[in-house]
């Protein structure tokens, strides 16, 4: 917006400098989205700065909406999956629905037979064998319909064996209804049973610490679990969600960089009985590599951690999810402990779960930290360096004193000979 306001100002100006009478069309300049939303901050100070969207929401939702979607086709395609991922209120709406006109089909055709048979001009005539016994208009083969595909049996509407085709429609009605009975409570029973509602006890701290740990500036933040059954095979991952350009000027939205949070040592694998504090230490291989404390407010960025394992009760694979944007990433914090020995027994206190407080930490990043380091250990390299120069420079000059009292000794012995000559 900011250069768009630029490039108006700089064409009215133009136009100033033009004859007043000639006419002169201006035409704003039409910015594409992308160069809309990434323009450089410092143009003008009345830019505000763009708030940071979302990408997984803090309660683990993915804000991503797909729009445009021609091909729905392949939604029918896989139907169960459709009628599982529907709201409540749709999926009942379908199971009553599915039943109904199943019910209603099977009774218009039920009324059909008796219709063409002539059963509805004999109605109460004991000489003559309907197709149902007392069926006497739509709503009784409504009623028989129902009876027929739930297994009922009333006893009361009877098919009998002098009408071929209502045997054989019954037989359509019961595979068809058996059918229908597995997918549709087949379809509720895996809506019901979904893992979604077992990570809702799977919790994430609200904030994420950067601090030091073991002499490593490290990135940090807390999970844990609420219910007493565990997660099997639980395991952590973490993305780091930013826009980057590439070296050909590629522009790439949203794009996904792996956090290590121990992949190599196998700390990502985890044992969650009691909240634990996941820790990502921030190294050459890190993208907070040269990310400091004054530089972290400014970076537009976004941390996506997921945790995944199996429901111990149901065996079936459950998925969390939080995120973490910059203004949730608190530098020089760490974790209040919420472990504590009891008798017999271990008790955590999650009324701290998500508390922090200041330790002293360094501002500067990773990458100078690493340099400080290096020119702390430089007096020594330059010492031994110089000793070992020096101890050169007087072995040569050891070496080039010998050969000067060589040469004055040849040059007396040489002056001897001649005078003895002489």
């Amino acid at each position: 917006v900011c250069l768009f306001l630029m490039a108006a100002n700089v064409l009215e100006e133009d136009s100033m400098e033009q004859d007043i009478e000639s006419p002169v069309t201006i035409h704003q300049p039409k910015l594409p989205k992308q160069a809309r939303e990434d323009l450089p901050k410092n143009i003008n100070k009345e830019c505000v700065k763009r708030k940071i969207q979302r990408y997984v929401r803090k309660d683990g939702k993915c804000n991503v909406h797909h729009g445009n979607v021609r091909e729905t086709y392949r939604y029918l395609t896989d139907i169960f999956t459709t009628l599982v991922d529907l709201k409540w209120r749709f999926n009942l709406l379908i199971f009553v629905m599915v039943y109904t006109v199943t019910w209603l089909f099977f009774g218009m055709i039920w009324w059909l037979i008796a219709y063409m048979r002539g059963d509805m001009d004999h109605i109460g005539d004991s000489t003559w064998t309907p197709c149902v016994s007392n069926l006497n208009g739509f709503v009784s083969a409504f009623l028989f319909s129902i009876e027929t595909e739930t297994t009922i049996g009333y006893g009361y509407r009877v098919i009998t064996d002098k009408c071929p085709e209502g045997i054989i429609l019954l037989l359509v009605q019961s595979v068809l209804g058996s059918i229908v009975n597995a997918f549709m409570v087949g379809c509720m029973f895996v809506k019901i049973s979904q893992p979604k509602k077992r990570a809702e006890t799977l919790v994430f701290s609200t904030n994420a610490v950067i601090s030091m740990r073991d002499g490593k500036l490290c990135l940090m933040f807390r999970v844990g679990d609420l219910r007493n059954s565990h997660i099997v095979e639980a395991s952590i991952r973490a993305k780091l969600i930013k826009s980057k350009q590439t070296k050909e000027g590629e522009f790439i939205p949203l794009n996904q960089t792996d956090i290590n949070v121990g992949y190599y040592t196998g700390d990502d694998r985890l044992f969650l009985v009691s909240p634990l504090i996941i820790s990502h230490e921030i190294n050459q291989q890190s993208p907070f590599w040269e990310i400091s404390k004054a530089q972290l407010p400014k970076e537009e960025l976004e941390i996506v951690v997921i945790l995944e394992g199996m429901v111990e009760a149901t065996g079936m694979t459950c998925q969390a999810r939080s995120s973490y944007i910059t203004s949730e990433i608190l530098w020089g914090y760490r974790f209040t402990p919420v472990l504590t020995l009891e008798d017999g027994f271990y008790e955590v206190d999650y009324n701290s779960f998500h508390e922090t407080y200041e330790t002293n930490t360094p501002v500067y990043s990773a990458k100078e930290l690493a340099e400080m380091a290096s020119r702390a250990e430089l007096p020594l390299t330059w010492s031994v360096s110089s000793k070992l120069d020096q101890h050169a420079e007087l072995e040569t000059e050891e070496e080039e004193k010998n050969q000067e009292d060589q040469n004055e000794r040849n040059g007396d012995v040489a002056n001897l000979e001649n005078e003895s000559k002489v």
